[in-house]
């Protein structure tokens, strides 16, 4: 590609859309060329604050280079996949596909054509990933907690495609090995589909993790432990502090031989713009896809993977009486 500005187009005018255009219209190396939205006047809106038209979804495709696709999860196949047989780079939100089919043929799409296809894990590009990822070595357990107050918006998805997909993908990132069973429950409270989840995650490798997810939260709480073969982290991501027990790095710590203490804080950046850079440089430098859709893909794996357990373990409560459905 030749061009120097990458033109960005938008699919998908909600919450995360609105994001996306100003980020995209603010970029120094992107220019943005419209907002696509079935909902015109929403759309009409998200384009006026970032300085572009709304526009129907086939012209837009035609005056762009990429698209950057913040839809509604159930639509981001079409979008995405209409994009790609059309030669455009995307950026999809999370999760990629509602299926591990629909992801497959993404993957596929953007191979078969050399195009940029990366999905909007947005915790990978954050300050307090990059802190965490050089220090965390071979996790042997984690246990990671994401909870927050209820909102209407993000409940089209259950608990686990709106929150615990971040920690999926980022046990993921952490463990490089398949996993090898699931253990879930969780069950609806404020919404039609689960608000709380609990998942029990054992690797090939005999690494466990420990993920719980909560949209109905009195407060906000995203906690995250590591244990190791020498070294344990503890991180506090609304506190952006991490603390760190080990062998390397860090001041003795008292009374445990061999031992150090290193406390690791950060201040937060535009993840979300972090992203958008990542996304361009692969599209105009051919830099390499941070989170690419083999990523994508194991996260929505994993997320469906807990979906079913969770199912599985309602219908034996069910079958028990333990719960009653109706």
């Amino acid at each position: 590609m030749t061009a120097t500005r990458l033109r960005i187009g938008i699919a998908g005018a909600g919450h995360f859309g609105r994001y996306h255009a100003l980020k995209a219209a603010a970029s120094e190396r992107a220019r943005l060329v419209g907002v696509f939205d079935p909902d015109t006047e929403r759309a009409k809106t998200v384009g006026w604050e970032a300085g572009v038209p709304e526009m129907a979804f086939e012209p837009l495709l035609a005056g762009i280079d990429a698209l950057i696709v913040a839809a509604p999860a159930e639509a981001h196949h079409a979008l995405a996949a209409a994009a790609l047989r059309a030669g455009k780079h995307v950026l999809v939100e999370k999760p990629i596909a509602a299926t591990l089919e629909q992801a497959d043929e993404l993957a596929a799409l953007a191979t078969e054509r050399r195009l940029v296809l990366q999905v909007g894990h947005l915790e990978r590009f954050s300050a307090a990933f990059r802190a965490l990822e050089g220090r965390a070595g071979a996790p042997l357990y984690i246990e990671a907690t994401r909870i927050a107050p209820f909102k209407p918006r993000g409940t089209d998805v259950s608990v686990i495609l709106d929150l615990m997909i971040h920690d999926l993908d980022l046990v993921l990132a952490l463990v490089d090995s398949p996993i090898e069973s699931v253990d879930a429950v969780g069950a609806p409270v404020a919404s039609p589909r689960e608000d709380i989840a609990n998942a029990r995650i054992r690797f090939e490798n005999g690494a466990v993790a420990t993920i719980t997810a909560s949209r109905i939260s009195p407060r906000t709480e995203r906690r995250m432990r590591i244990f190791a073969q020498d070294a344990y982290l503890a991180v506090d991501f609304a506190a952006r502090k991490l603390t760190v027990i080990g062998r390397e790095r860090g001041l003795p710590v008292p009374g445990v031989a061999g031992f150090r203490m290193e406390e690791v804080s950060w201040k937060d950046h535009d993840s979300l713009a972090a992203e958008h850079a990542a996304f361009v440089a692969s599209a105009l430098d051919g830099s390499p896809v941070l989170v690419d859709a083999a990523a994508g893909r194991r996260a929505l794996a994993a997320a469906l993977a807990v979906g079913d357990s969770m199912k599985a373990s309602q219908a034996r409560m069910t079958a028990t009486g333990l719960i009653h459905i109706g």
